[in-house]
């Protein structure tokens, strides 16, 4: 099916930030076919998310130009029909910027780029970085989950906005079905920087543990899809009400990336349902998860202690986990009043 469709979500905001008459209106646009992070900084602050994504049209160099170019078009009739008072954008890709621009300069409204890790660090933008150097400057201020990106930010000559994660909340409508053993929700999206092959190898050395892994398969490797050990399903990617179920029910959450100042948005997710987390051991990592949280080194050696490590822990572990996300909770209260301030003057 061709995904041309313009996925909206429009979600109450928490009625304990800012009374409704006072409310700017927010548009968060998103590049994307999903992202929890986009939803619920709308939700947040009362807005909508949209999804344009031409995800048919794929990433081939032949054809990804007519990709951007649709979703362009698409973003401004969502963004003249809409008339927001600020205009959220995750990028990348950085173009999703751009096309915010007409709308904010001609109706003289401020834009927000909302910037994950990939936009500074992933080799396709590298080559792009002074487009991104230009649109933090243009920018009310770009969102970033780290202090290392809040410098590239402000050396550029922008403003930036420290916003590690958000709370997240899933329409679960049913438990995930499981069974009565150790269980692990594995969130990833199989991408270079995922260690799978060593998630599957240290799977296969704790056979008393199941292990859900999220994701297209489609985009795993075949060797490693042929030949994952029992104790691994591949789930696919699910809907949102199951993919909550799945990280609230799990034990833990193992998330992992073998690239630096990336924040594990599968981490914050299980944190904000009170669930605790294996994740690997970065600065950035151990800075913004000190507690109900497992760090290990990516290798399989690691993997294969740190869950037992979780196993033995697990009561501790979860009431940690609780602790951590009533913090979270008040660091975004700050956040969001920063932000608010940001787009109110």
């Amino acid at each position: 099916m061709m995904e041309t469709d313009i996925l909206e979500k429009e979600i109450q905001p928490n009625s304990t930030i800012v009374a409704s008459h006072d409310r700017a209106k927010v548009v968060f646009i998103s590049w994307a076919n999903s992202c929890s992070r986009s939803d619920n900084i709308a939700r947040e602050l009362g807005g909508k998310s949209y999804k344009i994504y031409w995800g048919w049209l794929g990433s081939h160099p032949l054809t990804v130009w007519l990709k951007y170019f649709g979703q362009f078009l698409q973003t401004q009739w969502v963004l003249w029909r809409e008339k927001p008072d600020v205009v959220f954008v995750m990028i990348p890709p950085l173009f999703a910027s751009l096309a915010a621009l007409p709308y904010c300069k001609l109706r003289n409204k401020p834009f927000i780029q909302d910037s994950h890790t990939a936009a500074f660090l992933h080799p396709r933008w590298q080559k792009l970085q002074w487009l991104q150097s230009w649109l933090c400057r243009h920018a009310a201020t770009t969102n970033v989950t780290n202090s290392f990106l809040a410098k590239r930010v402000t050396d550029a000559g922008g403003h930036a906005t420290l916003v590690r994660d958000v709370p997240v909340i899933y329409p679960i409508r049913s438990s995930f079905p499981r069974r009565d053993r150790f269980t692990v929700a594995v969130v990833c999206s199989f991408n270079y920087d995922e260690p799978i092959a060593e998630i599957f190898t240290a799977a296969a050395r704790l056979p008393e543990v199941d292990f859900f892994v999220t994701g297209n398969p489609r985009d795993l490797a075949p060797e490693l899809a042929e030949n994952a050990p029992g104790n691994v399903q591949l789930t696919g990617f699910l809907p949102d009400d199951q993919y909550g179920a799945l990280l609230k029910d799990a034990d833990v959450v193992l998330t992992l990336t073998t690239r630096d100042h990336t924040m594990l948005r599968g981490a914050y997710e299980a944190i904000y349902l009170g669930t605790p987390v294996v994740i690997s051991d970065w600065p950035v990592l151990r800075e913004a998860f000190p507690k109900g949280a497992i760090h290990v080194n990516n290798t399989v050696e690691s993997l294969v202690e740190g869950l037992r490590n979780a196993i033995q822990e697990l009561p501790g572990l979860k009431e940690a986990a609780k602790q951590l996300r009533e913090e979270k909770l008040q660091e975004w209260q700050q956040r969001m009043q920063e932000l608010r301030r940001l787009f109110q003057k």
